[in-house]
Parts: structure tokens; C-alpha cells; sequence
């Protein structure tokens, strides 16, 4: 499970590193994190800055201190690495769902770019404290 967590970030650095993520933009990743249609983030947990959220899964208070970035990274991109019967969607992978519509086969939820926009929200220094 680590090797498959490890070999998922080392493949979003490969990504960035080539010029296929831009610069990261926390005012985007704000604004992904407020899209409770798309991201869904706000119907789960409290996040810093945002109006409230829900208390399904942990608050984000803090989380930048709790993780790395590159743990961050693959917590988010598929959290069921670290826990196979969490209720929180694999934004960045498509492996081993199941009951998805036709139209949403093989797509995953966020893009490369956007999971780094979120995280550089999370991680921007001035949500430091909890």
C-alpha cells in the first residue's frame, strides 16, 4: 500500500516537474474547495478562511501541520490508500470504483492542477495555526 501511495506522488511530482501542472494558485484552490457540486470538500470538513463546513471528516484547521505536502498529496488523491473504508471520494483516481455512471467512467474528479491549487490553499502559510 505504501509503494502504491509513494509511486501515485512521485507520479504527481513527475507532472509538475514536466510542465503539465502550472503554478499553483491558491485563490483557484479556494475557490475549488467552495464548489460543493463539483469538489464536495465544504459538505465534509471545516476548512480555514471558507464559510462553514460539514463535520463528516476531519477539520482542516491545522492540517499543514499535521502532514507533509507530498503525504497531503496522496491523501487527497485517493484517500483509500491510507484507509480502504473511508467515505471520501478518490479525487485523482478511478481504480476500483464501482456504480459510476456511463458519463463519468475512467474520469477522475480533480485534475493534477487542481489538486495542487487546493493544497496550495491548504498549505499557504497564513492558515499555519489552527
Amino acid at each position: 500500500m505504501k509503494a502504491a501511495a509513494a509511486a501515485l506522488a512521485g507520479c504527481l511530482v513527475c507532472c509538475a516537474a514536466m510542465g503539465q501542472v502550472a503554478t499553483a494558485s491558491p485563490e483557484r484552490g479556494r475557490s475549488l474547495l467552495l464548489q460543493r457540486q463539483d469538489t464536495g470538500c465544504v459538505l465534509c470538513h471545516q476548512i480555514p478562511g471558507l464559510p462553514a463546513g460539514g463535520a463528516l471528516g476531519p477539520s482542516l484547521h491545522g492540517f499543514a501541520q499535521r502532514s507533509t505536502l507530498a503525504q497531503a498529496r496522496v491523501q487527497v488523491a485517493d484517500a483509500r490508500r491510507f484507509n480502504p473504508q473511508t467515505i471520501m471520494p478518490a479525487y485523482l483516481s478511478t481504480e476500483g470504483l464501482h456504480n459510476v455512471a456511463a458519463s463519468y467512467r475512467g474520469q477522475t474528479i480533480l485534475n493534477p492542477q487542481e489538486l495542487e491549487d487546493i493544497l496550495s490553499y491548504l498549505f499557504q502559510p497564513s492558515l499555519a495555526t489552527p
